[in-house]
C-alpha cells in the first residue's frame, strides 16, 4: 500500500458503531494519530487492535506543528490514521489542517467515512435536510455571534448548530429572541447513546423544557429555515407597518408585537426599527 492520510470516523458514543473497515485500517496503519491518545488507547483496546507504539498526539494545539511531520511520513510511504474524539475528523474537531498540508503537497488523502453527530441530530430533526447549513459552535460573544444569528433570520436552509449542556439554555433563548418564537427546531443530546433524546417544537417551546429540565451530554440543535415569506420582508416593509401602527398610537412595544406577527419576523428586530424610527421622529410627534 502506498503512503496516504486515512481519516477514520469512530463512534460518537455507541461503541457497536465502528465500522469493521475502520478497525482494518487502524489496525494496519504505521501510525495512528488521535486527538487523545488515552481516549484512542480505549477505543483500540475494545476493538482488540494493539497499540503497539503508533500512537501519536495531534490535537487542536499541535495541529500546524504535528502537520509537517505527517506529511513527512506519508511522503516517505506511512499510512497514518487519524481519529478525533468521537466522530468524523475535521467537522467540528481537529484534522482539516492535516488534510490541507497533505493535500498542498500532493499526497494521497483517504476517509473512512461513519459516525457523525451533525448528520444523525439532522435526519432525526423532523426537519428538511435540504439544503442545510452547518455552523458548528457559534462564536461565545461578540459581533461574529450577532453576525452568524442574525443571517439565520433569511436563511432558507435548515442549520445545525453544536453547543455544551451549560450554554444550550442561553443560545436558545438568543435564537427565539432573534429568530421569532414560532421557529420549528429540534434539541438532540447523548446520541447514539442509553440516553439518546431527541426534543422537536418551536424555539419557546424548546426554551421552556430546557428550563424545566435542563439537558445533560453533548447536545446539537437543528433550526428550521426561514420561511420563504420571511426570507423577503426587509426593513422598508417592516418600517412602513411600524410607522402605521405607531401613528396610530400604539407603544414601540406593542407596535413591534404587532408588526412581528403580521410579517412574521423576529420580535427583536421590529422593537430595534421602531427605536429608530421613535429616536429620528420630529419633537412632538408619536
Amino acid at each position: 500500500m502506498t503512503g496516504a492520510l486515512i481519516l477514520v470516523a469512530t463512534p460518537i458514543g455507541n461503541l457497536g458503531d465502528l465500522s469493521p473497515r475502520a478497525v482494518d485500517e487502524l489496525r494496519a496503519a504505521d501510525v495512528i494519530a488521535a486527538e487523545d491518545t488515552r481516549r484512542t488507547r480505549t477505543l483500540l483496546t475494545h476493538a482488540g487492535i494493539p497499540a503497539a507504539g503508533r500512537l501519536r498526539a495531534v490535537h487542536a494545539h499541535n495541529e500546524q506543528s504535528e502537520a509537517v511531520r505527517i506529511v513527512e511520513l506519508v511522503r516517505a510511504g506511512a499510512r497514518v490514521a487519524y481519529v478525533s474524539d468521537a466522530g468524523t475528523p475535521g467537522v467540528s474537531d481537529p484534522g482539516e489542517r492535516l488534510v490541507r498540508a497533505c493535500v498542498q503537497e500532493g499526497l494521497a488523502v483517504e476517509v473512512v467515512p461513519g459516525p457523525s453527530a451533525l448528520l444523525a441530530a439532522l435526519v432525526l430533526s423532523g426537519l428538511p435536510t435540504t439544503p442545510f447549513v452547518f455552523e458548528g459552535f457559534l462564536a461565545r460573544k461578540g459581533t461574529a455571534r450577532n453576525e452568524r444569528i442574525a443571517a439565520m433570520r433569511t436563511t432558507p436552509a435548515t442549520t445545525v448548530l453544536f453547543e455544551s449542556p451549560r450554554r444550550v439554555g442561553a443560545t436558545l433563548v438568543e435564537l427565539r429572541d432573534a429568530l421569532g418564537a414560532t421557529r420549528p427546531a429540534a434539541l438532540a443530546r447523548e446520541l447514539t447513546k442509553l440516553h439518546e433524546e431527541v426534543r422537536r417544537g418551536t424555539l419557546a417551546e424548546l426554551v421552556d423544557a430546557v428550563v424545566a429540565n435542563p439537558p445533560r451530554g453533548e447536545c446539537v440543535l437543528v433550526v428550521g429555515p426561514a420561511s420563504r415569506e420571511r426570507a423577503v420582508v426587509d426593513d422598508s416593509e417592516i418600517n412602513a407597518a411600524l410607522q402605521r401602527a405607531l401613528a396610530a398610537g400604539a407603544s414601540k412595544r406593542d407596535a413591534a408585537a404587532g408588526v412581528a406577527a403580521e410579517l412574521g419576523v423576529a420580535k427583536r428586530r421590529a422593537y430595534e426599527l421602531a427605536v429608530a424610527i421613535s429616536s429620528s421622529a420630529p419633537l412632538g410627534a408619536p
